[in-house]
């Protein structure tokens, strides 16, 4: 009589187990594969959010994230098209849009994305000069999406963004590219220096064309030039003195000569 009890607490204990097993909960940003059997249920086997009830021993579930993963890309060493050797990292935004694929077609699917990262990042911009790597990140970031997204599609995942974080060029490439542009910076200050000298002359000229056409105009800027001297220097007066007054005296002269 007293083994009674004892055999339905194991019964109560066995079938709470049971039920443990039996039941899954998943949250909303996750996705239960099913397999019956080792075969893929009706449906494609996807099953949340939300309870799931799984038949004991017959049925095995692989929990699977929706949610966007940053996949950090390591430094890779790269050659450009150019001789030039960098360093450069990259980060990967992706997710799971089909979990039966990503479960079913590869193994690992985070392992496999980081490797497809890997290869293209060093593929792409060993293809491309320093240049372009420097003043199209947007265009290169782009294409390396595109690849990647396409090679890692029949998986289930989908790339939204590729991004080049950080180009380590070496120290002679960053001497030898602070020189070009200081020397550039020095090439603009002279052309825009010299164009300044231009655009002065031809003001000076369309003046010295209209001064010489109103004697009136110049006599104007004498005294525009008298006033000018005498409110920065009181001490000093000039006095313009035509040359028609002096052209009598310069007469006289010749001819006592």
């Amino acid at each position: 009589m007293e083994q009674f009890p004892v055999a339905i607490v194991a019964i109560i204990l066995f079938v709470l187990m049971i039920l443990s097993s039996a039941i899954r909960i998943l949250r909303e940003y996750e996705r239960g594969v099913i397999f019956r059997l080792g075969r893929l249920i009706g449906g494609g086997g996807i099953k949340g959010p939300g309870i799931i009830f799984l038949i004991p021993v017959i049925d095995k579930m692989v929990r699977v994230s929706l949610r966007t993963v940053v996949l950090d890309v390591p430094p890779q060493d790269i050659i450009t098209q150019d001789n030039v050797s960098i360093k450069v990292n990259a980060v990967v935004y992706f997710r799971v849009v089909e979990p039966q694929k990503a479960i079913v077609q590869v193994e690992n699917f985070l392992a496999a994305t980081s490797q497809i990262s890997q290869t293209t990042l060093r593929s792409v911009l060993g293809q491309s000069e320093l240049d372009d790597l420097l003043s199209q990140r947007e265009k290169i970031n782009h294409r390396l999406q595109q690849i990647i997204d396409s090679q890692t599609d029949p998986w289930g995942v989908k790339v939204s963004n590729v991004e080049v974080k950080q180009i380590d060029l070496p120290q002679e490439m960053q001497r030898a590219m602070a020189k070009q542009a200081e020397a550039e910076r020095e090439r603009r200050s002279k052309v825009i220096a010299a164009e300044g000298e231009f655009q002065a002359s031809q003001r000076l000229a369309d003046a010295a064309k209209i001064l010489a056409g109103e004697p009136s105009a110049l006599t104007l800027r004498y005294l525009q030039t008298l006033r000018e001297i005498a409110t920065e220097n009181n001490s000093t007066t000039i006095f313009p003195v035509p040359i028609d007054l002096l052209r009598p005296f310069l007469k006289i002269n010749e001819l006592k000569s």
